[in-house]
């Protein structure tokens, strides 16, 4: 059984889009996507700097057309449930869920960015409100890592398994962090976001993507859609949609989406571009579990290898 799945903010790196470019058609999709969202995403993906794709308006959707352009290298896209090579389920980290609703069918590829353009607009916004930002917790016991934020006043914005949350708030709040780690904490490290992502920061972003996500006609998944909110599949388009929107304001639970690929019994997992993160989690949180990431095009050998082996259980 296979899993596909896409990483979420902070995944990008300058350049990352440069070599998929090269492939048969890319960067003429890649321009179609540019001239309908109003956004340069191949200066963006080839050319720009760190700081220029840290802004969370350019990140976004710099990232799901990354998934998406490299899902489709692997072959039909969006998958069905009854293709050859089809993925068993699929899910994304954060913004990464728009990615994944664009695998499952339920949106085009072409809604998707223009949802993710929206989304990333609105979280920039509600991020220039307060100089705000996030940090990964390395090592330590979940709940006296959780008690110890909240004593700080930030919140776990991301439980992401293998021993990783990620905690939002006031730059102050995690200057306060850097000082008085939880116990058993090894190290804090601030990720490349430009906000408190999925905290009560972002709920002036809530409605404005309810208005963008109240214009589009979700398909019901047509294949097994797991959702941050809980770990759970969810088998309506306007069930997933309903959850993108809370989704922004709200923590992301990785590690039930984890818990759930276990019960399933998922043997592989591929993450598509920029992979990296979201196979680092699996390797210690999924043991036994096969994993590869979407780096490069050099990638599409080994992962479409996986697909014929691991895929349609």
């Amino acid at each position: 059984m296979l899993v596909l799945v896409a990483p979420g903010q902070g995944a990008q790196t300058p350049g990352f889009l440069t070599p998929w470019l090269e492939l048969p058609g890319a960067a003429d999709r890649v321009a179609a996507w540019s001239d309908a969202i109003g956004l340069d995403l191949v200066h963006y993906g080839t050319q720009a700097d760190a700081d220029a794709i840290r802004d969370t308006a350019v990140a976004q959707p710099l990232l799901v057309a990354a998934g998406i352009l490299s899902a489709a290298a692997l072959g039909t896209f969006p998958f069905a449930a009854d293709a050859a090579g089809a993925p068993d389920a699929v899910a994304g980290h954060s913004v990464g869920e728009i990615t994944a609703a664009a695998f499952a069918g339920i949106l085009d590829d072409t809604s998707a960015l223009g949802l993710v353009r929206k989304r990333g607009l609105a979280m920039a916004d509600a991020a220039a409100v307060t100089e705000t930002g996030m940090s990964a917790l390395l090592g330590g016991d979940p709940e006296t890592s959780v008690a110890h934020l909240e004593k700080l006043g930030l919140t776990p914005a991301n439980i992401n398994g293998a021993g990783q949350i990620v905690a939002a708030g006031t730059l102050e709040q995690l200057a306060a962090l850097d000082e008085d780690k939880p116990e058993g904490v090894r190290k804090v490290v601030a990720l490349k976001v430009a906000g408190a992502f999925h905290t009560h920061h972002m709920a002036p972003a809530v409605e404005t993507l309810a208005k963008a996500a109240a214009e589009l006609n979700p398909a019901d998944p047509k294949v097994r859609y797991v959702s941050n909110k809980d770990g759970r599949a969810v088998a309506t388009g306007a069930e997933v949609l309903e959850r993108l929107v809370g989704q922004v304001a709200n923590p992301v639970r990785w590690d039930l989406c984890m818990e759930t690929f276990k019960e399933l019994g998922v043997t592989a997992l591929i993450e598509v571009c920029p992979g990296g993160t979201l196979t680092g989690l699996a390797k210690r949180a999924l043991p036994g579990v096969t994993t590869l990431a979407l780096k490069t095009p050099d990638d599409l050998d080994a992962a479409r290898a996986l697909i014929i082996e691991h895929a349609g259980a």
